[in-house]
């Protein structure tokens, strides 16, 4: 098992902690990676190209003249494509790329960025992120504190407090156990995981 520093938020050691060799020592593929991260980005991708077929049109159903004896087309009702207004005929509409990825490769994967962090030094176990209240100038002393300013921070449990003091930070993101994924791994230069979320991090991956 990896021991690593434990710090506080001045930066001080305080204690250390043993991290599972099996989600933090697992050889990086970049092959393995590079599929989880386009599988997340390409479901973020949203289509917005539509238009109305003959259905969504709104308008009357009767027909607009008799059938036969006028000389014109058979014309249907007013939502017909040939007419000015009528439906268009096979448009766009808003597209999906997602696609899935094995949930086995997705575990392996994320296992693979948390050991990247290790392996790089990047890495940062802090004990607890203590704010008083809802104030972005304290959230900021302690990332200066911390000598950061691009960081993945992970928390076991909601922190109102934590989340709403850092959304205004930019190159900052706070996120839960359930919700850390491989794409905000590797987004960020820094990984600063909070000591209780380690346990949670070791139920989900194990």
């Amino acid at each position: 098992m990896a021991v690593v520093d434990v710090i506080n938020t001045a930066g001080e050691k305080v204690s250390q902690v043993e991290l599972a060799e099996a989600l933090f020592n697992v050889p990086v593929k970049g092959a393995v990676l590079h599929e989880v991260v386009q599988s997340q980005l390409a479901k973020k991708r949203t289509g917005t190209a539509s238009v109305k077929n003959r259905s969504d049109v709104r308008g009357s159903t009767r027909k607009l003249f008799r059938q036969k004896g006028t000389g014109r087309a058979r014309r249907g009702n007013i939502k017909s494509p040939l007419l000015r207004g009528g439906g268009v005929v096979f448009g766009p509409h808003p597209k999906d790329w997602g696609y899935k990825v094995p949930k086995k490769v997705r575990k392996l994967a994320l296992k693979m960025a948390l050991s990247s962090k290790l392996q790089n030094e990047e890495l940062v176990i802090l004990d607890k992120f203590e704010l008083g209240q809802v104030k972005t100038k304290d959230f900021v002393e302690i990332i200066r504190a911390l000598k950061t300013d691009n960081a993945l921070i992970v928390t076991a449990d909601k922190d109102d407090r934590l989340e709403l003091s850092s959304r205004n930070v930019p190159g900052v993101k706070v996120i839960r156990t359930e919700g850390l994924n491989v794409y905000d791994i590797l987004k960020y230069r820094q990984l600063i995981l909070l000591e209780a979320s380690i346990q949670g991090i070791e139920g989900r991956l194990s």
